[in-house]
């Protein structure tokens, strides 16, 4: 973060940002929608819309998430993908830039499903993968497993060098959920949530994956998934070079209370709060913005750190660093500035002044 004066080398024109922070656009690489789409919807509609609110809200850089369906709708959702990702150009200046796909399902564990319809969960299976991945044109960046199920180690084994792998959604204990990390898997799935819980005698897979120094894992900052103690618990045993700031969001975002459905399944929206009609929570209603925000305002977490968790980390969890998540030469020129109250005050997309 700087504040001051910043040169466009391309066109000469000079911000005057004194007195502001100058931040890299935030990359969200685990949300679901907003504005009352769905990524899943498999429209390049829906597409638009996410893009260009994501956009207006500072997040420049979008790997949206998949939720557990059957191949056939997956690969719908990936095709569609990859062609509305064949038609960005300049004119879509409007949108936040499409750099990926999250593959949350189905290869998960049924007894930790959370908000996931469990009537297309599927055991670990590369071929799958491999299928739906070259109906995305290689979009997708990261692909999440339950490790305890069967064929997973070898899922992860198979595919560890084509793709990063998540822990998510899951009953792994310590051992199974370390041994998929020295495997190869990379990553953990909104930490906390869809997993066993961290303790004394039963460390599970967040005790796994603090073990694990190259594994990065994502945490929802959005006032109610988890207790702002708990993140600050977090950033003291991650350190801020492995937290992932993710929104996890839902439809509902940017919009008011009221039924809305996330994964085919209804879910009512108080508020912050998304859930099921069982009560459990089905993602947010907040974008990652605003949990950035959140991090820094109510739980205490520096913005240095908060900046670097929602923009640097994020690039480099899913491959997109040497392009995207800093505001160095030769990278692409996503920029936002904040005023001293973290207020959006002006989004720049490849080097484009956005209308906000």
């Amino acid at each position: 973060m700087e504040d001051g004066l910043f040169a466009d080398s391309a066109s000469g024109e000079t911000l005057d940002a004194d007195g502001l922070y100058a931040i890299p656009g935030l990359t969200d690489i685990h949300f679901h929608g907003c504005v009352g789409y769905d990524f899943c919807d498999g429209t390049e509609e829906a597409i638009r819309a996410i893009a260009s609110y994501e956009l207006k809200n500072g997040i420049t850089t979008i790997v949206p998430a998949t939720m557990t369906f059957s191949e056939e709708i997956l690969g719908g959702i990936c095709s569609t993908a990859a062609s509305y990702k064949a038609s960005e150009g300049p004119e879509n200046d409007a949108y936040a830039l499409l750099e990926g796909i999250n593959m949350e399902g189905p290869f998960i564990s049924s007894a930790k499903k959370g908000a996931q319809n469990s009537k297309y969960i599927h055991k670990p299976d590369a071929a799958m993968f491999r299928r739906l991945q070259a109906l995305s044109g290689g979009l997708i960046k990261l692909v999440d497993i339950a490790p305890e199920e069967e064929d997973a180690m070898e899922f992860i084994r198979d595919l560890k060098d084509e793709v990063a792998i998540s822990i998510a959604h899951t009953t792994a204990d310590y051992d199974c959920a370390k041994a998929a990390y020295d495997c190869g898997a990379c990553h953990a799935t909104h930490l906390y949530n869809a997993m066993p819980p961290f303790s004394h005698r039963a460390p599970g897979v967040i005790g796994a994956a603090c073990d694990s120094d190259h594994v990065r894992v994502e945490l929802i900052c959005d006032g109610i998934h988890l207790h702002p103690a708990t993140v600050r618990t977090t950033f003291k045993m991650f350190g801020d070079d492995r937290i992932v700031l993710i929104s996890d969001s839902m439809m509902a975002t940017g919009l008011t209370d009221g039924d809305y459905s996330l994964g085919g399944q209804p879910v009512k929206v108080t508020g912050n709060l998304a859930t099921l009609a069982d009560g459990t929570i089905a993602g947010s209603a907040t974008n990652l913005m605003d949990c950035m925000r959140t991090a820094v305002k109510k739980m205490g977490i520096p913005l240095g750190s908060a900046v670097k968790c929602a923009a640097v980390n994020s690039a480099k969890a899913v491959g997109l660093y040497d392009r995207f998540g800093s505001i160095t030469p030769g990278k692409v020129a996503n920029l936002v500035l904040l005023d001293q109250d973290l207020n959006l005050k002006a989004v720049y997309l490849c080097g484009k002044k956005v209308s906000i």
